[in-house]
This record gives C-alpha cells, sequence and structure tokens, in this order.
C-alpha cells in the first residue's frame, strides 16, 4: 500500500543503492535501466501507480532532461526528483526549469533523500488536487482524477466509461461517503454533455410539502407564496445532467411523478396547464438496497426498473485499502495548505500502516474529516499516532510516550538511522540491577554491550524484538501489540534485522 516510486538510472550498482534505500524509507520500487525504459512504463499498467520518479540526469540512450520533456505530452506526470554526480548551480536550474521538483546530488543521505521524496509526493498531490478541483468546477471531470489504486475501482471506472458515451440512466449504488458524487460528475465529464450543467439534488434533504415544486417549478400564483415563476431542477439540468442522490428517500407518490418524467420526457409544472418538454441525462445514487426496498413495498419496481438500466457499485474503502494511501496524501496535501500548514509534508509511515487497517465506516468521508482534524492537531512536520487518538485506541495502537526516560547518566548518541525507531525503550527505574539465573536470561535486554559501553537503540530494539517473539511465542498480533508498533512496521523489522527465518513452522498469524 506505499507509494510507487520510479527509480530511472542506467548504472546497475547505482540503481540498486538507490533502490535499497528507498525501500528501507518505506516505498515501494520499480526501476528502469534508461529513458525509454522509464517512458514505457509510465506508458504502461503501473504508470497511473507512479507517484514520484527519481530520475539520473545524465544516460546514454535518452537524457534526464529529455525524458522530462516526453513526459510532458504523457496522461500522468508525476513530480520528478532529479539526481547526478556532476552537481552545479547552473545544472540544478536547467534541471528545475524542465519540471524537476528537486535536486540531489550522488550519493544523497537517506535524511534528505527522505525529506526529497516527503516534499515531491506532497507538491504532486496538491497539484493533482487543484487540476481535480478545476476540472469538477468546469465540469470537465474525468475518471482519470478518480484517486485509486485497487483493483475493485478499476472495474467501476471500467464501466464508468462505457457509461459516459451513452445517455443511459446510471444509478450509482455504495455506502455513504465511498465518493458516489465524484464517479457522476466523472460520468457527465466524459461524456457529450461535458461543461453543461450538472444539477445536484438530495432527495432525502426536500421538504416534503415542496418537493413538487423543487424538482418540477411552479408557475406564478399556483399556492400561496408563489408570488414568481420557479424553474425546477429538471429545466435547470436541460441539456445536462440530472443527479439524483438519496432517490431512495422519495416517497410513493413522488416516485409516481419521477418515473413519467423520466419516460416520457417532460414534465407538470405545478399550476401549469401544459407538460414542458426536457432534455437531462440522469444519474440517481442512493446507500440502500433498493431490491429490497422493492420487495417491502417501499420503492415502486417499475420506477427501479428505469434507474438501474446501468447499475454500478462504488466498494466502500475498507474494501479498497489500496486507496488509503494515495487519499491521505491529497487531504493532507489540500488541507494543510487551506490551513496554512506548509510544514506538514506528510504522515508517518506506521500511522499510514494503522490508517489502512482501520475499517473506516465513514469512507472516505470519515477519512478526510480524520486527516482535517490531525492537520489542526498536529505540531510537528509529519502526522503520527498522536493526531489519531480514537483510532490508535480503537486499533490497539500504543500512542508514543511524550515524557522524558527518568535517567542520571547521559546516554551516547544513536546511530542514525533511514526512519524512526518505533519500539520505546522503557525508561531505567533507579534500583539494584538484579542478576538473571532464569534459563532464559540470555534473551533479556542488555544495556551494555563491547567494551563496557551502553548499546545503539538499533541494538536494543533487536533485543527487545527476539524476546517478545520467544515471549510471546511468535505470536504476531500480541507482539505487535505489546511493542506499541503495527503488524506491517514490524514484518519490516523482522526483516531488517534478519529475525523472519527463525520459526518455520509456525502458522500464518506468527513469525514465520
Amino acid at each position: 500500500m506505499a507509494d510507487l516510486i520510479l527509480i530511472v538510472d542506467d548504472e546497475p550498482v547505482q540503481r540498486r543503492l538507490m533502490q535499497g534505500l528507498v525501500e528501507k524509507l518505506g516505498y515501494k520500487t520499480v526501476c528502469a535501466d534508461g529513458g525509454t525504459a522509464a517512458l514505457n512504463t509510465l506508458n504502461g499498467k503501473l504508470g497511473s501507480r507512479v507517484s514520484a520518479i527519481i530520475l539520473d540526469l545524465v544516460m546514454p540512450d535518452m537524457s534526464g532532461m529529455e525524458v522530462m520533456e516526453a513526459m510532458s505530452g504523457l496522461k500522468t506526470s508525476p513530480p520528478v526528483i532529479v539526481q547526478t554526480a556532476q552537481g552545479g548551480v547552473e545544472t540544478a536550474v536547467n534541471a528545475m526549469r524542465a519540471g524537476a521538483v528537486d535536486f540531489v546530488v550522488k550519493p544523497a543521505s537517506p535524511e534528505r533523500l527522505k525529506v526529497s521524496i516527503q516534499n515531491a509526493l506532497k507538491l504532486g498531490a496538491l497539484e493533482g488536487e487543484i487540476k481535480r478541483i478545476s476540472k469538477k468546477s468546469t465540469g470537465n471531470l474525468t475518471i482519470d482524477e478518480i484517486i485509486s489504486a485497487s483493483p475493485s475501482m478499476d472495474s467501476v471506472k471500467a464501466i464508468a466509461q462505457k457509461a459516459a458515451k451513452s445517455n443511459i440512466p446510471v444509478l450509482v449504488e455504495g455506502e455513504s461517503g465511498v465518493g458516489k458524487e465524484m464517479i457522476s460528475r466523472a460520468i457527465q465529464g466524459m461524456s457529450e454533455r461535458a461543461s453543461k450543467s450538472f444539477v445536484t439534488v438530495n432527495c432525502g434533504a426536500l421538504p416534503e410539502n415542496l418537493v413538487e415544486s423543487i424538482l418540477f417549478g411552479h408557475e406564478k400564483g399556483a399556492f400561496t407564496g408563489a408570488s414568481e415563476k420557479h424553474l425546477g431542477k429538471f429545466q435547470e439540468a436541460n441539456g445536462g445532467t440530472l443527479f439524483l442522490d438519496e432517490v431512495g428517500e422519495l416517497t410513493l407518490d413522488m416516485q409516481v411523478k419521477l418515473l413519467r418524467a423520466i419516460q416520457e420526457g417532460e414534465i407538470d409544472p405545478v399550476g401549469s396547464s401544459k407538460p414542458v418538454k426536457v432534455d437531462f441525462r440522469l444519474v440517481s445514487a442512493t446507500n440502500r438496497n433498493l431490491e429490497e426496498e422493492v420487495r417491502e413495498g417501499n420503492f415502486r419496481e417499475d420506477l427501479y426498473y428505469r434507474l438501474s438500466v446501468l447499475p454500478l457499485t462504488v466498494p466502500p474503502l475498507r474494501e479498497r485499502r489500496e486507496d488509503i494511501p494515495e487519499l491521505l496524501r491529497h487531504f493532507v496535501a489540500r488541507i494543510a495548505a487551506e490551513e496554512g500548514r506548509s510544514n506538514i509534508r506528510g504522515v508517518e509511515r506506521e500511522t499510514i500502516d494503522m490508517l489502512c487497517e482501520y475499517h473506516w465506516p465513514g469512507n472516505i468521508r470519515q477519512l478526510e474529516n480524520a486527516v482535517f482534524r490531525a492537520v489542526v492537531l498536529c505540531e510537528g512536520d509529519e502526522l503520527t499516532l498522536n493526531e489519531f487518538p480514537q483510532i490508535a485506541t480503537q486499533m490497539d495502537y500504543q500512542l508514543p510516550l511524550v515524557t522524558a526516560p527518568a535517567m542520571e547518566t547521559p546516554v551516547p548518541e544513536a546511530k542514525s538511522t533511514a526512519e524512526p525507531v518505533d519500539v520505546a525503550v522503557p525508561a531505567v527505574e533507579s534500583q539494584p540491577v538484579q542478576v538473571m539465573t532464569q534459563a532464559n536470561a540470555q534473551s533479556m535486554l542488555s544495556l551494555i554491550g563491547e567494551g563496557d559501553e551502553i548499546i545503539t537503540l538499533e541494538d536494543a530494539e533487536c533485543q527487545i524484538i527476539k524476546y517478545a517473539i520467544e515471549k510471546y511465542d511468535g505470536s504476531m498480533s500480541k507482539i505487535a501489540r505489546q511493542l506499541g508498533i503495527g503488524r506491517s512496521t514490524l514484518y519490516r523489522k523482522l526483516r531488517e534485522y534478519g529475525l523472519e527465518e527463525q520459526d518455520e513452522t509456525t502458522d500464518d498469524s506468527h513469525v514465520s
């Protein structure tokens, strides 16, 4: 579920070194041995999945400059970080003018590369959000602007593209907050009615005594208070698209009138003596099971078949967890910009893991609101577990300690690591050290290494994980919960410390 980074370098050794460094930072990678291979990747199946590119500037087949020029004609244009062994102001300026978002000199340090990737992803997300908002306001939003990376959404997008080529009525089904309106706008944006009016009606919010007037309009003097003529939503959508949200909320009486408008292509405004012809594309949406509503007599069967000529079901967020990292990045970029929090670059890797495991009953709308709250609360440059306390509690994640350990003796600096250490080392209490006499004493944490020096945090973390594996019999869920980290983080650390081969007899929930 991590972001996919495309690494382009013609030197195999440099390419492997960069790949290992980027993967250690928590990202997925795909490599290309030259400019031509990079363009083929961007044009292929993985092209839409690539979140950023690390591009070597000097290559034999195509230079980095030529690759960036060729990328301008592609559908997807991820942010580019240029790297080269030949540093210089002129080279950097030329790269930035060609479209690069950052410039690093080989060999780049892990800290420098981490910041560069975070900034590139944030910038790419913000540009994508601006593009999406602009297209949405002009009625030109397409299915390519829908944020998704999951196979289940690929089929939804494919059906939506086919639906856009005709005027067939579409019924978009799915839970609240899954993005039914965005899909409906994309259908219009790819149709011949693009740039025409897109009129939205929330059928569940219509006052019962004004439903007919709001939908079909009324003539002046048609009823008390009708001081002037009013065009209804159907006439407002004439030539464009009418989107009936939560159509299952309509009363049976209004369902009859809606059925006639769809069948005949004409409406009867309140107080009018003759019907009015309307030309509209109908897209409906519901979070109810309309087939069940038909069986229970709450929804007309003939109207149901008129609305659901082409049913389209949008899966809930818990069934497309691959979309969560991308959605997170876009929400953080947009909300941070709106709230004036430009220092926030992204989300901590362990926090992303936790959010991907959460079930999200409110779907994308709940995720957006959670990010909004987290951005407002955030005091650093990354969103952490501390900014999602309710979710962390439900997921049995241990929030990081904010109090300093009660230590008198200064501790030497730990070795630099590619990412923050996830395991909190317990505070050393001021009491005598007891000699361990148990058979498994060698598995316990020893703070003293060779030469009577305190061990590094990496070595301490490795020892803690080893002891936890032995103590909890390799149960991954229990180990992660007790250490206060996510299971995906634990798996990654097992690989880093070479601990994943310890026990090959356990099942999937244990270390293997």
